[in-house]
């Protein structure tokens, strides 16, 4: 559970160049980036994920509120020069919600949110895009996967994910898991854990080609939780036994300060790549008048 002391508020960026580009600058300072935030205060935006369509960039990511402890999806569109033309909330559950990791498949664009409180991974069909979404019942996964990341090579359905158990695993485990189709039967892959290492394992955005290598994002949560990206590399063609190698690792610039303590995600959105920065306020009062308010209102139930 984060400190009371300290607020974490995320916002996402779009970054006006490719994510082998992003990936291949030594810093990601230089590069012009639009910033969207949340509109409330102790509320932040994180975890974003996209796709083009007519010329306008649908972007999902997770909205936070510190006031009732849960995310849920939003999705905002934006026009070619990155401007916001509308935002709705697109998919709320009894359950916290993130990682909104979007995709094309079979004629369909589906969702892989992160929900693993609900006990499941839950995947998600557009029946009418990007505004309704429609949990797709024939898809079935063994764990309840955190910021489960798919990916299609060879005819075959790879996933790259962090199981939520034990808890230490959460930001130090990578597995990955492959099926014949997106719904399944998911099995295991020889090498059930590719990874442990609380540096670089736990998934921050979508995997890309870069030099001939299978690139995956994975958060460095040594320092803080999303303080850093970590890249692995590995060959495409090796994913049944695949060895993984490590490759740069991307911060949040000075220059960027505040919100220059943590970063998490990298995704690519066609020819733009899509990240969140962290600020992190110490000894806020309203949080703490938030926190007490829960605290109290919760007392009164237990003594009723």
């Amino acid at each position: 559970m984060m400190s009371l002391l300290q607020t974490e508020i995320w916002r996402v960026g779009v970054i006006n160049a490719s994510i082998q580009d992003v990936a291949r600058a030594p810093s990601l300072e230089h590069f012009p980036i639009t910033w969207i935030g949340a509109d409330k205060s102790l509320c932040f935006l994180a975890d974003p994920f996209g796709l083009w369509r007519g010329g306008k960039l649908y972007l999902f990511a997770e909205a936070y509120d510190y006031r009732t402890r849960r995310g849920h999806i939003e999705a905002f569109v934006l026009d070619k020069d990155f401007t916001v033309l509308e935002k709705r909330v697109v998919l709320k559950e009894d359950w916290h919600l993130s990682y909104p990791y979007v995709f094309e498949a079979e004629g369909e664009i589906w969702m892989l949110p992160e929900g693993y409180k609900s006990g499941r991974l839950t995947l998600y069909k557009a029946v009418a895009f990007p505004w309704r979404w429609q949990a797709e019942p024939r898809f079935s996964f063994p764990d309840a996967a955190i910021d489960a990341t798919p990916y299609f090579h060879d005819g075959r359905w790879w996933m790259f994910y962090t199981p939520p158990a034990p808890k230490a695993a959460r930001t130090n485990t990578l597995k990955l898991a492959t099926a014949n189709h997106l719904f399944g039967p998911w099995n295991d892959v020889p090498v059930q854990t590719l990874r442990e290492d609380i540096h670089g394992a736990r998934m921050g955005g979508t995997p890309f080609i870069l030099d001939g290598k299978l690139v995956l994002p994975t958060q460095d949560c040594s320092r803080t939780y999303g303080g850093a990206l970590q890249l692995l590399s590995l060959s495409a063609s090796s994913l049944a036994h695949p060895s993984l190698s490590q490759a740069r690792r991307i911060e949040a610039p000075s220059s960027h300060a505040p919100f220059n303590n943590g970063l998490h995600t990298l995704a690519q959105a066609g020819p733009v790549t899509l990240i969140d920065t962290k600020r992190t306020i110490t000894g806020s009062p309203h949080r703490l008048a938030i926190e007490l308010i829960r605290l109290g209102k919760r007392g009164k139930k237990v003594n009723t």
